[in-house]
């Protein structure tokens, strides 16, 4: 366990007690072992001078949403420490009452809601108090003998509460348990099944105390003999495998979902595991986590069909067996899988999901190994789980994140995206909530683009292995290929018929048309199992209006424009639909270099001015016109269309 502790820069926060909460909280937050995700809590005591001049003590605890990774001091809650006393010796009081009463009790109403820990932290009588969910402890606490392995490890020195209900019930319990201890005798708090509390007076001790517990856990690992998952074995991904789980499990949980594959090193090895059907289904880490992972894993020991039956059966079984009148029963979808001796599968709506439930599947992976070599790895009831899953402050949680993006969970690959419309339309479908696979023969490719939404590759279309090449790999990495965008194209030097080069022909058809039509076959079983998929293809006005000139670029476009229509007849029995948008004019892309652009204009006897204004609406079509054209066109409104020819050029005297 590191210690990140900076005497130096610790200096600068002398005079400011919240700023000092900052610095130790983020301290805490920036490691793994510790906290996931927004887990964990603190919080500072601060005497502060109210509006009438009077001294207050103040508690500035974590408050709901922020992560202490990252936590500003605009994170924490201010709430009255009296009110808190008080709470904390009602009898009784609902979760939903507690929230509403913390609430009335902060001194800045527009701060965010305290932590459901707030009356423990007020309730112990020290100025920082730190709260996380030590991977060492857990795993300590989660054998069939844990209590007594926690006591051994500490002694007289801590006081070991056992697991109970977050929220009021545990600071109740802690609340009664501490009334006449001596408090200056006592290090820390074991959570039994649930995490660690250190405090002191001095924000660098506390953060020193917890330090110094959890590595007295993994001092008691090590001591033991206890092994890590061995990391250097590696499966193979089943690329196809993935993708068909991935759209049943969207399937199941009712909105589009991200997949990653995870065969590699520890995961890998954990999938080998002679008794993993049994390990898997024990629970998670720590019951913070079931809201983000479910009881457990699904285990895809048979055909994906048959095991999903499977767990949702269990899933629905084990909310009959618990759920109280008027609960709602959650969808029944795993949020993650195990497949036995190839790796493990996580799925989330977002990137940002699919990150957390990947950290905190490979954390519960590492603690279950270690658990099973002291006897093995007992986690909570699945009673104690179910309260917490289906917990109303955790339900009023999931309430808050059902708004999504219109595109959230879809996966788009995009053909020519580091310049013009290419580039417009990955980040309009980033915009919208898509992950977008992002091809161009530009290196600068690699740097075009910042969102974790996005996947570049550096990629010629014409060379048919490595086109495939980035194709798997960029499916492989999110999960699956709901949408395609054939957008890049070159726009040939303007020559007549007699007067062509062959190079110059054959390099307008390899580019403009054999190319995608080679990345659209590839794609197509892909796009069979995606989830209402699309097909745009980018041709030209040149096709309903072509000019002198500029026949190898028309042709092209004209023969993409039929192999369009062909696969909306083809791949329509698919249910996978095909659309052909016919952009004019769009100046800003990289196709329409200085020289075309005089070239063109000279042609029609127009200045480049008269020329780039020459349509019906005298408007003019940028890249992002675009690009929001084909996300209209991969979307719900044209859920009905196919083997549409949509032109998008201000007016067109000659198509029109």
């Amino acid at each position: 366990m590191k210690n990140r502790w900076n005497a130096a820069l610790f200096e600068q926060f002398t005079d400011d007690l919240l700023a000092q909460r900052v610095y130790s909280s983020q301290l805490l937050g920036q490691e793994p072992q510790l906290v996931l995700h927004g887990g964990g809590n603190t919080s500072v005591k601060i005497t502060e001078e109210n509006a009438f001049g009077e001294k207050e003590d103040i508690l500035y605890v974590k408050g709901s949403g922020w992560d202490l990774a990252t936590i500003q001091a605009a994170g924490f809650a201010p709430v009255k420490l009296e009110i808190l006393l008080r709470l904390a010796q009602f009898q009784h009081l609902s979760d939903a009452e507690m929230v509403r009463l913390q609430r009335t009790a902060m001194t800045q109403p527009d701060a965010p809601n305290p932590s459901v820990e707030a009356i423990l932290h007020a309730i112990i009588p020290f100025r920082f108090v730190d709260h996380s969910h030590a991977d060492a402890v857990v795993t300590i606490s989660n054998t069939a003998n844990g209590l007594e392995r926690i006591q051994s490890i500490y002694q007289e020195r801590v006081l070991i509460i056992p697991y109970v209900m977050p929220g009021f019930e545990l600071a109740k319990l802690v609340y009664e348990q501490t009334k006449n201890i001596d408090w200056d005798t006592v290090d820390a708090l074991i959570l039994m099944n649930h995490g660690v509390f250190t405090f002191h007076q001095q924000a660098a001790q506390s953060y020193n105390n917890m330090i110094q517990i959890v590595q007295q856990a993994e001092d008691y690992l090590e001591n033991l003999n206890i092994k890590e998952l061995a990391t250097h074995q590696t499966g193979q991904q089943a690329i196809h495998t993935l993708v068909g789980l991935r759209k049943k499990v969207s399937q199941i949980r009712g909105q589009a979902l991200i997949a990653r594959m995870d065969c590699q090193g520890s995961t890998f090895s954990f999938s080998k595991l002679p008794n993993l059907s049994s390990i898997a289904n024990r629970g998670p880490l720590t019951p913070d986590h079931i809201i983000r992972t479910k009881r457990n894993p699904l285990l895809l020991d048979q055909a994906i069909d048959e095991a999903l039956e499977a767990y949702s059966k269990d899933y629905q079984a084990y909310f009959d067996e618990h759920h109280l009148k008027g609960l709602q029963c959650l969808d029944k979808a795993p949020r993650w899988a195990l497949i036995p001796s190839k790796g493990a599968v996580y799925f989330g709506r977002t990137v940002q999901e699919m990150q957390i439930v990947t950290a905190i599947a490979q954390h519960t992976m590492r603690a279950i190994y270690k658990a099973e070599q002291m006897g093995g790895w007992t986690a909570l009831s699945r009673r104690d789980l179910f309260n917490m899953e289906y917990w109303e402050l955790e339900q009023l949680k999931l309430k808050k994140n059902k708004e999504s993006a219109p595109m959230q969970g879809k996966i788009a690959l995009v053909t020519g995206a580091a310049s013009g419309i290419g580039k417009a339309t990955v980040i309009a479908l980033s915009k919208a909530g898509a992950v977008v696979i992002a091809l161009d023969i530009n290196p600068d490719i690699m740097h075009t683009f910042s969102s974790p939404q996005v996947k570049s590759y550096i990629c010629d279309l014409c060379d048919e292995k490595a086109m495939t090449a980035c194709l798997l790999e960029g499916v492989a990495h999110w999960g699956g290929l709901d949408y395609l965008v054939l957008n890049a194209g070159v726009f040939p030097p303007s020559s007549k018929i007699q007067d062509m080069p062959l190079s110059i022909w054959d390099k307008s058809l390899e580019v403009n048309l054999s190319a995608p039509q080679r990345l659209l076959q590839h794609c197509q079983t892909f796009l069979e199992q995606g989830i209402e998929p699309a097909v745009v293809l980018v041709g030209s006005k040149n096709v309903p209006a072509p000019g002198q000139g500029v026949a190898a670029y028309s042709v092209a476009k004209a023969a993409l424009t039929q192999l369009g229509r062909i696969a909306a007849l083809e791949m329509g029995e698919k249910g996978i639909r095909v659309n052909i948008l016919h952009p004019n004019a769009v100046y800003d892309t990289a196709i329409w270099t200085q020289s075309v652009l005089e070239s063109r204009a000279k042609h029609y006897g127009l200045s480049v001015a008269d020329y780039k204004s020459n349509n019906v609406l005298n408007v003019s079509i940028t890249s992002e016109d675009v690009a929001q054209t084909i996300v209209t066109m991969l979307g719900p409104a044209f859920s009905k269309i196919t083997g549409a020819q949509l032109p998008l050029d201000g007016g067109n005297t000659r198509v029109i």
